[in-house]
């Protein structure tokens, strides 16, 4: 079972959410809570797999509760739900360790999806959320790109084109294909990957992979 928090201040949200995750047998909702800093106190206290956080929210927002996960529950992956789209909250979200980025208006097994995706090591966004990420890496500068590509210069060529692969939103799956290797292999490069990077998550390993041009 993937045992799930969600927080949002709206209570007729958390019911929404609630309704929407009930409807899976692999789902489990552990708690509710009404605001990030108690979000953030319950995954210290249970065991908690995946977190859905609201952006905006009293006392401590989402994007705040996600960084202060990393910290006290780094095994807690994080799925971000909001009403905005505005772009700096995408990339606050993923430069704040969130795996997953949703809009409210989303469908409602999309949420399912998320949270079986971060879940399993995978990153999710919404249709909308990829469209503005690309659109942000196609905007890359000079400065960007050279950094991004001095970042990579100590990595092996196959960790190379398992980043590049991560880059083009593929999944542990489809990588092993590709490269004709184990999941669990492909697992472990990612792994390795995010360490040698100081990445959170492989959503930030594919935005990398795509300010050094390597997922063209």
């Amino acid at each position: 079972m993937i045992r799930v928090l969600i927080a949002d201040d709206e209570p007729l949200m958390r019911a929404g959410i609630k309704a929407i995750l009930g409807t899976a047998d692999d789902i489990e909702l552990v708690a509710e809570a009404g605001d990030g800093r108690e979000a953030v106190r319950i995954a210290q206290e249970r065991r908690v797999d995946v977190a859905v956080l609201d952006i905006r929210m009293p006392r401590l927002d989402g994007l705040a509760a996600a960084r202060e996960l990393r910290s006290v529950a780094p095994s807690v992956r994080v799925v971000m739900l909001t009403t905005f789209g505005e772009d700096d909250n995408i990339v606050r979200a993923l430069s704040d360790g969130a795996a997953g980025f949703l809009l409210k208006d989303s469908a409602p097994e999309e949420l399912l999806r998320a949270v079986r995706a971060v879940h399993s090591g995978e990153a999710y966004l919404s249709p909308m959320v990829t469209s503005r990420v690309v659109g942000m890496v196609a905007q890359v500068g000079q400065p960007r790109r050279q950094a991004a590509m001095r970042q990579v210069e100590g990595l092996t060529d196959r960790e190379v084109e398992v980043l590049a692969l991560l880059g083009l939103g593929m999944s542990n799956a489809d990588v092993g294909q590709r490269l004709h290797m184990s999941e669990a292999t492909v697992k472990t490069y990612v792994s390795r990957l995010l360490a040698k990077l100081g990445l959170t998550n492989r959503v930030q390993a594919a935005l990398l992979a795509r300010d050094a041009g390597l997922a063209n």
